[in-house]
């Protein structure tokens, strides 16, 4: 990568070319920013690579030329690796350079990895995201974020290039990841509630078409709801957010709350749902498919052609 991105922008990698982190990659070259990208899959970085931009085949070698390192991997065990593996970015990221931590985590965690950076000169933010695949490659995401003003000063071009909304949370971080944790709350919530409710509608012989038009148009729709079931009438499980997600980040909602005794009977019951469907081995399928737990239903089938 050169000294510096066009027009003066900083320079970026982005680790983690999932559903999410490839779009958000794909918005930040589309905005005019040298990007450089390291995943497992070789292949996928290289692809990426193909229309601009540089593949990385470590991430410290990706680090060490970048200003912001944007982290978009599954959980904090990914990060760790990503930061502090054998060949992780912390010790090749130069003093005032900025680390963005992207996944969903234990606040406390996010907390304490502010300092570890610190020790090594590097800056973080906490920057949880939401949106979804589509908004991610379009630049639209939703980011939760909290860190120094030092910083944003670095990164507020990055992060504008990546999202719709900003919202700058405090400066501690740990906020981005404890209203993340609300977020993810809600989601995982919304879509257990949205998929017993169709599955009442089907069980009692409404047609599934009928039920996705009514309650779309009625007091009792959510975003959830209109989003998720529309895969259900689809019979596409095709996974944009697994179940297993929300077997993690519901798990992460339930560990938040546990030192300070705070009840979460809607959460604890969603996260027994999202268990029972990976344990029924839908893990690796859209978060939707926590549909199929209810016995006795006939789901709509894919459309041939």
């Amino acid at each position: 990568m050169g000294e510096v991105g066009g027009a003066g922008r900083p320079r970026v990698g982005v680790v983690g070319l999932g559903a999410m982190g490839l779009g958000m990659a794909r918005s930040l070259r589309g905005a005019g920013n040298e990007v450089g990208v390291h995943d497992l899959r070789g292949e996928v970085a290289a692809a990426f690579a193909e229309d601009g931009g540089a593949a990385f085949a470590s991430v410290g070698e990706l680090a060490a030329g970048v200003d912001v390192l944007v982290g978009v991997v599954v959980n904090a065990e990914q990060v760790e690796s990503v930061l502090f593996g054998p060949e992780g970015a912390a010790g090749r990221l130069r003093p005032g350079s900025v680390f963005v931590m992207c996944s969903t985590v234990d606040p406390g965690w996010s907390a304490a990895l502010e300092g570890r950076l610190a020790e090594r000169g590097v800056l973080y933010l906490d920057a949880p995201i939401s949106g979804g695949a589509a908004r991610a490659a379009v630049g639209e995401l939703t980011m939760m974020t909290s860190g120094s003003a030092a910083a944003y000063a670095v990164a507020d071009p990055v992060l504008e290039a990546m999202s719709s909304t900003v919202y700058r949370l405090g400066e501690q971080a740990g906020l981005g990841s404890k209203v993340k944790v609300v977020n993810q709350l809600l989601a995982g919530v919304h879509i257990a509630a949205a998929a017993e409710a169709m599955a009442l509608g089907i069980k009692a012989g409404v047609p599934a078409d009928a039920l996705y038009e009514v309650i779309t148009h009625s007091a009792g729709n959510s975003w959830m709801f209109e989003n998720r079931m529309a895969h259900v009438l689809a019979g596409d499980y095709t996974p944009l957010s697994a179940v297993d997600i929300f077997v993690k980040d519901l798990g992460i909602v339930l560990d938040s709350a546990r030192p300070e005794k705070f009840p979460l009977p809607l959460a604890a019951t969603a996260h027994q749902m999202f268990l029972q469907a990976a344990a029924s081995g839908l893990g690796a399928e859209d978060d939707s498919a926590v549909i199929k737990i209810f016995p006795g239903i006939e789901l709509p089938q894919p459309t041939e052609g």
